[in-house]
């Protein structure tokens, strides 16, 4: 068996996005085995776990990560995570992946994915709610696919919109209140917030938003008002259902899992679409194990390695 380190090394972001786009219209073709994630509360946060099987890569395992906010504080990141891959034939581990950079890229992938087919333009201002690693990776994910013409971006902390404006110089950077953020053509949010971040008034007809953050039960940062005016699409209805963005105003009964417009991979496939170029649409992201076994393929041929005995 392999442990792979330093898998993020020498992975082209646009490889990653195709393999994610692959998998996401595997998905819409129900091709793919992929539970539900299970979520389990520790004190201070929680873990996940995460299995499929992805019979076009010839590949299945489970992927295991934790969220835990105050990581930061002990120069820790918020998000750490191993997959273990399994022989399809047999059952047997042959590699374990060090996953903590592999996630944040993979989950820039699936924003990048949505924007190729549901923002109605090719050249976007970008607004950009919160600044951690999710952001930058679905920056530098949604350029490959999208020409970035500006980012809006805000933080509660604005030394951290400084730090994010030197990331990524090649394009003109702006911080401002939220309202001015969600003045654009695509709206990344990608904070941990339990309380609508983005208010209805804020957002104008033809916006596409990527809604990263609500990635667990309670927590949501849009208006619910925005998402009964949008045409939803989300990666998987049972995970959206239960800790995606739209967790939130099912329980209060202000949204219905009937009004989801789709999944990704059904947009990726064509049997989906945007309704006009003036509707507004939004990509409710909680995740998906597949994702994760489709970008394990390509790290798998990239990382540095060491043999662990097994079994």
């Amino acid at each position: 068996m392999q442990y792979f380190t330093d898998t993020d090394m020498g992975l082209d972001i646009g490889l990653v996005n195709r393999a994610v786009e692959s998998a996401f219209a595997d998905h819409g073709k129900g091709l793919v085995q992929m539970p539900p994630k299970v979520y389990v509360t520790l004190p201070a946060g929680d873990f996940r776990t995460m299995p499929a099987y992805l019979p076009s890569l010839d590949i299945a395992g489970v992927k295991i990560v934790n969220v835990h906010p105050g990581n930061p504080a002990h120069g820790l990141p918020t998000v750490m995570a191993l997959t273990v891959i399994l022989d399809t034939g047999t059952g047997k581990p042959v590699a374990i992946l060090n996953a903590t950079r592999l996630t944040d890229m993979r989950t820039g992938a699936a924003g990048a994915v949505a924007c190729k087919y549901l923002s109605p333009k090719k050249e976007i201002i970008l607004g950009v709610i919160g600044t951690g690693k999710q952001a930058e990776a679905q920056v530098s994910a949604i350029s490959r696919e999208l020409k970035i013409q500006q980012i809006k971006v805000w933080s509660r902390d604005e030394s951290h919109v400084r730090r994010f404006a030197d990331r990524f110089m090649e394009f003109p950077c702006t911080s401002g209140p939220v309202e001015k953020v969600c003045d654009c053509d695509v709206l990344v949010t990608t904070t941990p917030s339990r309380t609508p971040v983005v208010r209805d008034e804020w957002i104008h007809e033809g916006t596409h938003i990527n809604a990263i953050g609500a990635d667990a039960p309670g927590k949501e940062e849009l208006d619910p008002a925005i998402l009964r005016r949008a045409q939803v699409f989300v990666d998987d209805p049972a995970q959206a259902v239960h800790s995606g963005e739209i967790n939130v105003p099912i329980t209060k009964g202000l949204f219905h899992e009937a009004d989801i417009a789709g999944t990704i991979g059904e947009v990726v496939i064509g049997r989906k679409q945007r309704r006009d170029p003036a509707a507004i649409t939004v990509f409710d992201s909680t995740g998906l194990a597949i994702q994760d076994l489709a970008i394990a393929k390509i790290a798998m041929q990239h990382g540095k390695t060491f043999e662990l005995p097994f079994p």
